[in-house]
């Protein structure tokens, strides 16, 4: 898995062509949160727990690609991304500081493999009140994020795995001293437009392989179900800060 992202070359020969992310309930886990209501502009601890087909806490995961658990957060504007880490309690309650920026509904997927079992993605809505103003994202393959560039590469061919490289540049140099994050030189979450259907993507290699380089280029490889636009974030981390690259592509 690879925040989400199995390391199979795709998710579908198990699971059907369901893309993950879509119910809260899925396998017979269920994402439940303590509360689904967030307050824009302030830090509270979000809570919640994945519960088993008993209806109990599951307290016992695989640690994944270096964590236990990955929860993304998105307003459903696909605007506010972040990809943090929640502590697991010992009765099975997960938890994380979140603040969200702005008002608006909010997707949060929990990415997680039960021990024994296989990797999962569940989603929930959270519902952030106040005036909200969604925002229209135009296609783009390049990104600009505090001083680098990224350029996104590779045809997106709906049905079958697309070759995705992305290429990190800074003032205009190529960086080829990227650093590794959550086990690889970057990590690429892919959300569909319309539904938010979360997207299996996985690395080319990995640091340390003796083959993979560390920068200019991360390529990974991605299924895209459909036809349609589809938000891709990068994180990558450099000079040890993580930063998300944003784009909007056409399958």
């Amino acid at each position: 898995m690879y925040g989400g992202f199995m390391n199979t070359t795709m998710h579908h020969g198990k699971h059907g062509h369901e893309p993950a992310g879509l119910a809260s309930t899925k396998g017979g886990y269920t994402l439940a949160p303590t509360t689904t209501t967030l307050i824009p502009g302030e830090t509270a601890p979000f809570t919640f727990r994945i519960l088993g087909a008993d209806g109990a806490p599951v307290t016992a995961y695989d640690v994944e690609h270096e964590k236990r658990l990955h929860l993304i957060v998105v307003r459903r504007d696909t605007a506010g991304f972040q990809h943090i880490h929640p502590e697991l309690g010992d009765d099975g309650t997960w938890s994380v500081p979140l603040t969200i920026a702005d008002a608006g509904v909010y997707r949060v997927f929990a990415d997680f493999k039960p021990s024994g079992g296989e990797g999962i993605t569940l989603g929930v809505d959270l519902f952030a009140g106040g005036d909200f103003r969604p925002v229209e994202y135009r296609t783009s393959r390049v990104a600009e994020v505090d001083g680098y560039q990224v350029h996104l590469d590779g045809e997106l061919a709906p049905g079958m795995p697309s070759k995705v490289t992305l290429t990190v540049t800074k003032d205009g140099r190529a960086v080829t001293d990227l650093q590794p994050y959550l086990g690889a030189y970057g990590h690429l979450v892919a959300l569909r437009g319309g539904d938010l259907a979360y997207l299996h993507v996985h690395p080319d290699g990995e640091p340390g392989d003796g083959r993979t380089a560390a920068g200019p280029e991360v390529t990974f490889f991605a299924g895209f179900p459909t036809a349609g636009t589809y938000r891709l974030f990068l994180d990558f981390q450099h000079e040890g800060k993580v930063r998300t690259a944003e784009f909007t592509v056409t399958a």
